[in-house]
């Protein structure tokens, strides 16, 4: 690292910003959540886009969030909002009424950028204008769109391969502009695609995949209504998907239960109160959560081969009617092995690893006895773990054991994040694209696709850290703030020749750079797009499989700006000069490009007709229909190993998590309403019987270490504050605590980073 480079920060700054605890509460939206919406929208937005936004916002013939993927309804959709409160925070951030010009950039330098907080980057404004950061500069200056693209194609150009480049996707992407952009990489020679889902649900996509044959979630949001009973694990939709819990709500009122699986009692999860009922305004919502159990972080396992243990003893003892034999004897493969292996456990072991009681597990046990609708959803509290694609297979099991898949009312939940991260993946977003999705782009292309598999986000920043890869450009996203080992990351982005990030606005990732930087502005989900006077939509895939158009409605806030796929196009003719592709007519036309989608991936057939329909259409789904895409045509059981978790004696295990004023990298706000922190996110939660253990207090500060493979890292200034998770069990926020986690440290077969579960010691600062 260069001595310039030493003088940036790459992590949030660690000064205190005036904290005030008062600890969880136990219901969620309501009123709170309409003040704090209200409040976005008057502070950080033009009156006039906030109400034209709330009305469009997830609305047939509208655009979709740029938030979560939760889905929209099939049917009606409320005309009071189809939002929440988040929602609303997204729309606030990107639709921002202050602009980020090249003023800016000419009064404050990257060193002085740097020591911004995340928050405070966030809010500067929406960019304006393409920047450039020459070698050795220490200001951004602006530069035009056809020196821009010149120069990342000079330098894309120049490398002795193509695959010591690295084309990064966030989940924000178009349907449109992802296939644009894998598509342009493939014909510039290399599957180096790493993308957002590589560091969340990519362990859902593996598990599923070898289990159901798809690497998606089986249900529709109608089946989250109908379901009998809602296991709900790793995750906090209160804050991550504000809008399920209208959908967990239906499915109270239709008698559903809800067993929810957590280290942390979520609000969410505890008690709902639709903003726009005056009827659950007047009462105080409702109850969701029927049973909680209060596991230990990465207990997930030892939990699941405990209840099935469980379901197995009551169904000998109640004559064989409990366990779905005919399902398991039509639909799927390696029973005997699997069922073998749960009668084995060590059942003590297993109450120790997930923290639980046996009566607790029993309870559990007893409300999935009798009933077959089931689902299970989960979020990145099952998959960022060393084990996490186990954990995932796991929860296949126990819906095998009782039929709960491939009909309705049941099946396989993984929540997705960011609203096209799966859209992104069927679109092409893929290091390691299947032969017959190759096969077809050469067809329908004329190119010839490279066939060796690329780098996943892990592999990515160890080819950069090792100077294998020289030029990384980002389509959308945070990427330093979003990935393990902030300081080895940073190392990794600082040793590229060049940098680039497709845009709205500011973030760290802009100031750790390589040696030269580019940021280029585009278009957000809000914003009109026109291309040769004619207005344009893109199309969006939803957490279920839902494909429907999503087209801006307010003005872009300059006129620089150029669409995603409108860089992704001019990009390529710069790149690649001639070539078998017409990249004008794309980017002239979306259609064309829907077009194109529609002859190379299955299920888009009449995808410009079809897309055009109030509320989009659903992709195909074997899983959901009970066909099974697997070798051997059948959904498979899986033996899973109880994971190894021991601790020295004074260390903890960490999980990052998200605060109430954030979405994924970005920061909405200081508060964290649902937990009763505010004004802070430099915090530790950590169990009161633990604190006392180390003669801790709440306010008092401390520094994090953790040691991995002979390497220790730091994260300093930390306020200890007491909360109700298990012991030994401590939470601090991301992207605050990244650095703690190791870039070694990941799934197997996923390399999902293990951010879920760090071993760490906690010390008092001095």
């Amino acid at each position: 690292m260069s001595e310039s480079n030493k003088k940036i920060k790459v992590q949030p700054p660690e000064e205190f910003t005036g904290l005030k605890f008062t600890g969880p509460k136990n219901t969620s939206v309501g009123k709170a959540a309409i003040a704090s919406a209200m409040g976005q929208m008057t502070k950080y937005m033009k009156p006039g886009n906030a109400i034209k936004l709330s009305l469009k916002m997830n609305q047939k013939g509208g655009f979709d969030c740029p938030g979560c993927a939760w889905p929209d309804p099939d049917d009606d959709r409320s005309s009071l909002g189809e939002y929440c409160e988040n929602g609303i925070k997204a729309i606030a951030e990107e639709a921002q009424k202050k602009a980020l010009t090249s003023e800016f950039f000419a009064k404050y330098s990257v060193q002085e950028i740097s020591e911004l907080s995340d928050f405070e980057m966030g809010k500067t404004g929406r960019l304006t204008e393409p920047m450039f950061l020459e070698e050795g500069a220490t200001n951004y200056k602006p530069i035009s769109w056809t020196e821009a693209f010149q120069l990342i194609a000079k330098e894309l150009n120049k490398l002795p391969s193509p695959d010591e480049a690295l084309f990064y996707t966030s989940g924000r992407t178009s349907n449109e502009a992802a296939y644009l952009y894998q598509l342009f990489v493939r014909a510039y020679g290399t599957n180096n695609l790493p993308d957002c889902s590589n560091m969340c649900h990519e362990s859902s996509g593996v598990a599923l995949s070898e289990t159901v044959g798809i690497g998606k979630g089986s249900v529709t949001l109608q089946d989250i209504h109908q379901a009998e009973v809602l296991i709900i694990m790793g995750q906090n939709p209160g804050t991550n998907h504000p809008r399920m819990l209208s959908a967990v709500e239906k499915c109270k009122v239709n008698g559903g239960k809800v067993i929810t699986v957590n280290p942390l009692p979520e609000a969410g999860l505890m008690r709902y109160t639709d903003p726009q009922s005056p009827k659950r305004m007047l009462t105080n919502g409702i109850q969701i959560t029927d049973l909680f159990l209060p596991i230990k972080i990465n207990g997930d396992v030892a939990f699941l081969k405990a209840l099935m243990y469980e379901l197995h003893q009551m169904d000998i003892a109640q004559g064989g009617d409990l366990i779905d034999y005919d399902f398991i004897e039509q639909h799927t493969n390696g029973y005997e092995e699997f069922i073998w292996s749960i009668k084995q456990i060590d059942y003590m072991a297993c109450l120790r690893q997930c923290g639980l009681e046996a009566k607790q597990i029993r309870d559990a046990a007893k409300m999935i006895a009798r009933k077959q609708k089931i689902i299970v959803c989960w979020a990145m509290g099952l998959t960022q773990h060393e084990n996490g694609v186990d954990n995932i297979k796991e929860v296949v099991n126990l819906l095998l054991m009782k039929g709960a898949i491939g009909k309705p009312g049941a099946g396989t939940c993984p929540v997705r994040g960011h609203s096209n991260v799966q859209g992104d993946r069927t679109m092409g977003i893929w290091e390691a694209p299947k032969k017959d999705f190759l096969d077809k782009l050469k067809e329908v292309h004329g190119i010839k696709p490279p066939r060796k598999h690329g780098l996943a986000v892990v592999p990515a920043i160890k080819a950069m850290h090792e100077g294998k890869a020289k030029v990384f450009f980002a389509m959308g996203g945070n990427f330093l703030s979003a990935t393990p080992d902030t300081e080895y990351t940073a190392e990794a982005l600082q040793n590229c020749d060049l940098t680039v990030h497709v845009s709205t606005k500011l973030n760290r990732s802009h100031v750790v750079h390589g040696k030269q930087a580019l940021i280029l502005p585009c278009l957000g989900r809000t914003d009109k797009d026109l291309q040769d006077g004619k207005e344009q939509f893109v199309s969006c895939e939803n957490s279920m499989g839902v494909v429907q158009s999503s087209q801006g409605v307010i003005n872009p806030p300059s006129k620089h700006l150029l669409s995603e796929v409108r860089i992704v196009a001019e990009l390529a003719k710069a790149t690649l000069g001639n070539s078998t592709i017409d990249w004008e007519s794309y980017a002239s036309n979306y259609d064309h490009i829907r077009e194109a989608i529609e002859q190379v991936i299955p299920g888009f057939d009449q995808y410009n007709e079809r897309v055009r329909k109030p509320g989009g259409f659903y992709l195909p789904n074997g899983a959901r229909d009970g066909k099974f895409n697997t070798a051997s045509g059948k959904a498979e059981f899986t033996v899973v190993k109880l994971p190894k978790h021991e601790l020295a004696q004074d260390e903890f295990v960490m999980m990052t998590i998200r605060s109430h004023d954030q979405f994924n990298t970005t920061i909405y706000g200081l508060n964290d309403r649902y937990r009763g922190v505010y004004n802070e996110r430099r915090v530790v939660l950590m169990n009161e019987s633990d604190m006392a253990a180390k003669g801790f207090k709440e306010g008092d500060v401390v520094n994090l270490s953790s040691y991995y493979k002979g390497v220790e890292r730091s994260a300093n200034r930390f306020i200890v504050l007491p909360y109700p998770i298990p012991r030994t069990n401590v939470a601090t926020y991301f992207p605050e605590a990244n650095s703690l986690v190791p870039i070694d440290s990941f799934a197997k077969k996923s390399m999902t980073p293990a951010s879920k579960m760090v071993r760490i010691k906690i010390h008092k600062a001095g």
